[in-house]
């Protein structure tokens, strides 16, 4: 730990107490350089982009090592904060949560994205459960040196539906109050896009919201107005960049043309953003 990564840490925090923070994912070193060039303040990682980049899937395909070396290395290129998104934490127990945050902290992270599914499409951990998981996520910043890291605790009760539709709005309020309790900083409430809901949503939770936005969604502008703090756009730029390489490949294979690559960076652009 240095003064560097605590002021990098007061830096993210300060970016989330007033306005809106708007943070599109990055999934490797030079996506994050490019990102930050672009003007973003902070850079957060996608986990599926970061696996996808490693050749592994989703979902904590990648080892807790493998993911934060992939962290160190974002942290290399850029000069402003870096949140991690650390999935379920590698595993189920609260010192494996635990021992990620340490990891990710180890690499320069300054903050962390925590998920409350024990799997892709759910369950979900119980309340009593994942306050205590947040708990030891906290302790272990404080263990390492960094009491200010960013918690952002994700709640997949509206990605996956858990739950009946009419429940579903006080079941994210209750997990909002208990990890409040826990000692987190943000709300992560990925498949809620809807104005109203997330209108009630902002005014009854204990912990700012953030959002995660895409084609179809609301703009940002409307998101800012209703009081959404943070906007991730979760893995939609890493899809799009691979599906701008399929595309190209496919047109170079079966017509010979390049026009697909027309509007890609300059080499210089790309290799100066990662030159250290």
């Amino acid at each position: 730990m240095n003064s560097t990564q605590r002021e990098l840490a007061k830096a993210l925090r300060a970016l989330h107490e007033e306005g809106t923070l708007v943070l599109p994912n990055a999934w490797d070193s030079a996506s994050a350089a490019l990102i930050a060039q672009a003007g973003a303040a902070a850079i957060a990682t996608t986990s599926g982009g970061i696996a996808w980049s490693a050749g592994r899937s989703d979902g904590e395909g990648l080892t807790r090592d493998e993911m934060a070396e992939l962290v160190r290395r974002i942290v290399q290129v850029v000069d402003v904060p870096v949140t991690a998104d650390i999935e379920s934490g590698y595993g189920p127990a609260d010192e494996d949560v635990a021992a990620t945050v340490t990891a990710v902290i180890e690499a320069g992270a300054v903050g962390i994205n925590l998920e409350d599914s024990l799997a892709p499409g759910g369950p979900l951990f119980d309340i009593p459960a994942q306050a205590g998981r947040l708990r030891a996520a906290r302790a272990a910043a404080e263990a390492s040196g960094l009491p200010g890291l960013w918690i952002n605790v994700r709640t997949d009760v509206f990605l996956f539906g858990i739950g009946e539709p009419e429940g579903r709005l006080d079941d994210v309020l209750n997990r909002a109050v208990a990890y409040a309790d826990a000692g987190v900083d943000s709300l992560f409430v990925p498949g809620l896009v809807d104005l109203g809901t997330l209108t009630t949503l902002v005014k009854e939770s204990p912990l700012p919201i953030n959002v995660m936005a895409g084609p179809g969604a609301p703009s940002v502008a409307e998101l800012e107005a209703v009081g959404v703090r943070r906007i991730s756009v979760g893995t939609a730029i890493a899809q799009a960049a691979y599906g701008l390489a399929q595309r190209a490949a496919v047109e170079l294979l079966t017509k010979g043309t390049y026009d697909a690559l027309g509007d890609g960076l300059d080499f210089g652009v790309v290799n100066a953003a990662v030159t250290r």
